[in-house]
């Protein structure tokens, strides 16, 4: 999912790109995504795109008229800026808004359909939009050890709780606590103030360093295709399962729920302790491992061999 670095970038390339265009027309090549009844998407065709915002991951457009179009890339959706008269992608393809000087295409990948546009007419109706967390930017360690500590819960879960702070995800959620040399799976409500503020420092740090470099890479241009992700080469451990951690070489872990999984660096985070995996620690019961000196000496027993059945006679004819 587009995380804060990566919706910033979107928001930038459209000021630069699209701002100050009339949209000429408005195709929607999936009904699915349109989540607004009134007023009609259709009815921005025509109006000067005035503003482009962001409210936590949401991309607001703003047209003159007081109209905007709010778009929820969710974990696949994904916008191109492509030359007059450009068609959706097939399949991928939710909607297009043709510009006077280019097209806006509004993509995404995979089948579930998430990706949202709503169409809004007011100031009022968009703040109903507008429920997103704190900016840790502009919070100071005292209040946001005050957020963190709202609801007890697992630090991975409230760091990307989108109620307590704005566009954090699971990717960058990841990198934060590797930062911070905290586990994914200790709880808020018993974390240190030292900690709090150790993680709240890491997540400027990383945050910041993060949309310093998508700057540096989309400085004159337009993300294309599959250049907006969530598996980037320079991260220490999101996305890096099995591979060594640039701090200490351990061989990074993960943790698998649902349709997400959370990595993580035994050693940095978790004193050599292996978090339980829930398919798979199920599956192993006892034989799982605990820490990891205990997995890296089960890798180095060869596995026993199923004996060996003696060969058949040949019967004599």
């Amino acid at each position: 999912m587009p995380e804060l670095p990566d919706v910033t970038i979107y928001v930038e390339a459209l000021r630069r790109s699209v701002r100050g265009q009339t949209l000429q027309r408005v195709r929607i090549a999936s009904p699915f995504v349109v989540r607004s009844v009134e007023p009609p998407v259709f009815a921005a065709e025509g109006r000067v795109l005035q503003s482009v915002s962001r409210l936590g991951k949401r991309i607001v457009l703003g047209f003159d008229g007081d109209f905007y179009f709010v778009l929820h890339l969710m974990i696949a959706g994904r916008l191109r800026w492509e030359a007059p008269g450009a068609k959706a992608p097939p399949k991928l393809g939710l909607a297009v808004f043709e510009f006077e000087r280019g097209t806006l295409l509004f993509t995404e990948a995979g089948t579930k359909k998430r990706a949202s546009l709503h169409a809004v007419q007011g100031a009022e109706a968009l703040a109903a939009h507008a429920r997103v967390g704190r900016d840790v930017f502009a919070l100071d360690a005292s209040a946001f050890t005050s957020e963190l500590r709202r609801e007890n819960h697992t630090l991975k879960r409230a760091l990307t709780d989108p109620r307590l702070f704005d566009g954090i995800g699971n990717a960058y959620g990841d990198e934060i606590l590797h930062a911070a040399g905290l586990s994914p799976v200790a709880l808020t409500g018993k974390l240190s103030d030292e900690a709090a503020a150790r993680l709240h420092a890491a997540a400027r740090r990383v945050l910041a360093a993060g949309l310093e470099r998508l700057r540096a890479q989309f400085a004159e241009r337009f993300p294309g295709p599959g250049e907006i992700t969530a598996f980037r080469p320079e991260f220490a451990v999101h996305g890096k399962y099995g591979q060594p951690c640039p701090v200490c070489g351990t061989n990074v872990q993960r943790i698998r729920y649902a349709e997400n999984e959370t990595n993580y660096c035994p050693r940095c985070q978790t004193g050599g302790k292996l978090l339980a995996d829930r398919s798979l620690s199920r599956l192993l019961k006892d034989d799982w491992p605990r820490t990891i000196e205990e997995l890296e000496d089960a890798r180095t027993v060869p596995p026993a061999q199923p004996p060996r059945k003696p060969a058949r006679k040949k019967r004599s004819t």
